[in-house]
């Protein structure tokens, strides 16, 4: 499969503190998940991959395009698809109207062939039969896939989701899992999370990214193989974990270095991603019912 996104040594800096400290990513066709906790740089690296943010050095090409280049830029915005955290519907326009405002953005400007392109989306992400309620009327899953329709229009070849699955209940994740899959089939999706469930479902790559920088790229199978042999179980909790907490059957389960006879198990990407993060990942970490 082709790399549709290169990025090498991107900056980003806000005053002194740099959101991204030379980060590289680079993507294909299928779903890459970004994890990574809160102020790893995410949405900067998500902004600046949908042009809305122009990085400060380091190099980034996407479709064969320079986005400093203003045709480029052009070219990339016609082809790329973009859900922010807050998509800004505004709440008094309909579920239709706020995807046909969008589509008119996107310089859809026939209104025929416009009109069907917004039926299209919104029945893909099965909001037809809503499509004359108002914005506000939605419930918080509706809203989301409300952003994913838009992000579809024009079927971009580039989709930029920052964090679509926050606030949606277990039901609604699983419906918009199924929706980020599908749309993963032929074109390039970067899906930011810090869900490790989201990444085992529906990434075909994951990023592991950390103070701005990317600390793991690969599948997902090869990150739960970074904590082969660094996963146990005890009755007691192991100080000397990165990670602990006490599961339901009433065991501890751990992460980081092992104990001479210590019953191993196998790896998850959780396991992984806390193994990554260092000491800190253990922080505010509770029993586990």
């Amino acid at each position: 499969m082709n790399t549709t996104i290169h990025a090498t040594g991107l900056v980003k800096a806000y005053g002194r503190q740099r959101a991204l400290d030379g980060l590289d990513l680079h993507a294909r066709t299928g779903v890459t998940g970004l994890l990574g906790p809160n102020g790893a740089g995410k949405t900067t690296l998500l902004r600046v991959l949908a042009t809305v943010l122009p990085a400060d050095a380091g190099g980034l090409r996407m479709l064969d395009q320079d986005p400093r280049d203003p045709a480029g830029r052009r070219h990339i915005r016609r082809r790329l698809g973009y859900l922010p955290q807050d998509a800004g519907f505004h709440r008094g326009f309909t579920a239709f109207e706020a995807v046909d405002y969008i589509a008119v953005l996107k310089e859809h400007t026939a209104a025929r062939a416009r009109h069907d392109e917004v039926r299209r989306v919104l029945d893909l992400v099965g909001l037809a039969d809503v499509a004359t309620k108002k914005v506000r009327a939605l419930s918080g899953g509706m809203r989301q896939r409300l952003g994913l329709a838009q992000a579809l229009l024009g079927r971009p070849e580039v989709l930029v989701l920052d964090e679509p699955t926050v606030g949606l209940d277990p039901e609604q994740r699983m419906r918009f899992r199924d929706l980020v899959s599908d749309a993963g089939r032929g074109r390039t999706v970067i899906l930011s999370t810090h869900q490790t469930e989201d990444v085992a479902a529906v990434c075909t790559d994951v990023v592991v990214v950390k103070g701005g920088r990317s600390l793991f790229t690969g599948t997902p199978a090869e990150l739960a193989e970074v904590a082969t042999g660094r996963v146990w179980v005890d009755d007691a909790r192991d100080p000397r974990a990165v990670a602990a907490w006490r599961v339901g059957a009433g065991h501890y389960h751990h992460v980081g270095d092992p104990p001479a006879g210590a019953e191993l198990i196998a790896p998850s990407i959780e396991d992984a991603y806390l193994l990554l993060l260092g000491p800190q990942a253990g922080e505010g970490m509770g029993e586990v019912a």
